[in-house]
């Protein structure tokens, strides 16, 4: 059985590459319920920079018309605030689907806000993902 990410109709554009990529890394946990889906830069800090770890979340949902198919409760892009022992690691971009909120460094709007910024953050993440391999991945299943 081949995993389904839900990705039209959704007031963001996830585009096909983003579900194929999500699908491959979810595809040998098809019995869980919910995934969290973490890419991390293991040399990412506050001092030298580097990829912003990512997580993903999704949850099965059974659909009369679709089938079983997975939807995208969130993307969530963090970053380094502060500088030194005082550096924090918050939420920079929060793309949250199932609350329909956008946030950006602590500034929530509605989600349809981010129709500029998201494709543009989607397309730098899949160079990162698939391009240049900067992340480890790890899948957490429920």
């Amino acid at each position: 059985m081949t995993i389904k990410i839900k990705h039209q109709d959704l007031c963001l554009p996830i585009s096909p590459m983003f579900a194929m990529h999500l699908a491959e890394l979810i595809s040998d946990h098809k019995a869980a319920s919910a995934v969290t889906v973490n890419f991390r830069d293991p040399n990412y800090s506050a001092e030298r920079g580097c990829f912003h770890p990512v997580e993903v979340r999704l949850e099965k949902e059974a659909n009369a018309e679709h089938g079983e198919q997975w939807r995208i409760c969130y993307i969530t892009d963090f970053s380094y605030v502060g500088a030194g022992y005082m550096a924090e690691l918050t939420k920079e971009l929060d793309f949250d689907f199932d609350n329909g909120i956008f946030q950006h460094l602590m500034r929530a709007t509605p989600l349809e806000q981010a129709r500029e910024i998201h494709p543009i953050w989607e397309q730098n993440f899949l160079a990162y993902s698939l391009g240049i391999k900067a992340y480890q991945v790890e899948v957490t299943t429920e």
